[in-house]
């Protein structure tokens, strides 16, 4: 999958006509509640008639208004899926000859899938975003900060411990509360705001990012196709596909994005980038630590 289905409705308006179009706007005001709304109210709200909006649900692409419905409640379910739940879905599947059917670890099949969802998320990421996200963390101007959840804070830790090798002013939220307190409070204009939500997601990693943005800094929202209620508040959303054959998210395509994120803001760094290398190994030999 690839964005939600309020993004396959943007996709569209251009093909549907004016009166779909309204629809389509009252389906997307109100996303995801709207959608479950009935046939009629939806017309009432979008002053058409009913069979205008099972129109506009056909001209999308669906059977019909319930299917449409249908793709937006497997679209939640994919959402908001635990390890549990993954794992029950691929117990069902593991029958039908998916990877791992019969408890063998085989590792063609898995490698397959890690490979086409690595491909899915270079192919997909967006070229503005990446270039953006490379010069706000190249911007020697700003300051830089990470976070992560459960498991992906250490992705935030792996780009920070490389960011803080190639420039200054590069730091990771406390954990401890008075002191995130005291660190979210301080956050301005010229501070970039990294953070790392996959489902399921986190609700204090949305509130971070809307505090950063309500500072006037800069949001860069690392994420999966479901898309963290974080990247609503940001400046920039990596996407990253996530599928891996098990009941556990692959971070494999994160972890490259990241590395080809890493190469390109050395690149922007240029010399500064490689005097700074040299002055840390410098001060890690004499203090003992290489």
């Amino acid at each position: 999958m690839s964005g939600t289905l309020a993004d396959e409705i943007r996709s569209r308006l251009g093909d549907l006509s004016p009166a779909e179009r309204k629809v389509a706007r009252v389906l997307l005001a109100g996303y995801p509640a709207a959608v479950f709304e009935t046939v009629a109210t939806i017309a009432e709200r979008a002053a058409v008639s009913t069979p205008t909006v099972l129109r506009c649900a056909t001209r999308l692409g669906y059977r019909g208004f319930p299917d449409l419905q249908a793709a937006l409640r497997a679209e939640l379910d994919a959402r908001n899926a635990s390890p549990i739940t993954l794992y029950e879905s691929a117990g069902s599947a593991d029958d039908n000859g998916s990877p791992g059917a019969g408890g063998e670890a085989r590792l063609e099949p898995r490698l397959a899938l890690l490979q086409q969802a690595l491909a899915q998320t270079f192919h997909e990421v967006s070229p503005h975003d990446f270039d953006t996200a490379a010069e706000l963390l190249a911007d020697p101007r700003r300051r830089v900060h990470l976070v992560g959840g459960r498991f992906t804070h250490l992705l935030a830790r792996y780009l920070g411990l490389h960011l803080m090798q190639v420039r200054d002013q590069v730091a990771f939220l406390p954990d401890r509360d008075v002191e995130r307190t005291s660190f979210l409070t301080q956050l301005t204009r010229r501070d970039v705001t990294v953070v790392f939500d996959y489902r399921r997601y986190e609700e204090d990693l949305t509130v971070i990012a809307e505090l950063a943005r309500e500072r006037g800094g800069k949001v860069v929202v690392f994420t999966d196709p479901w898309l963290s209620p974080a990247s609503a508040h940001a400046d920039v959303v990596l996407i990253s596909h996530v599928a891996s054959g098990s009941p556990y998210d692959s971070l494999t395509p994160t972890l490259a994005l990241l590395e080809a994120l890493i190469s390109a803001v050395l690149d922007r760094l240029g010399a500064d980038a490689h005097q700074r290398m040299k002055d840390g190994e410098e001060v890690a030999r004499r203090t003992g630590l290489l």
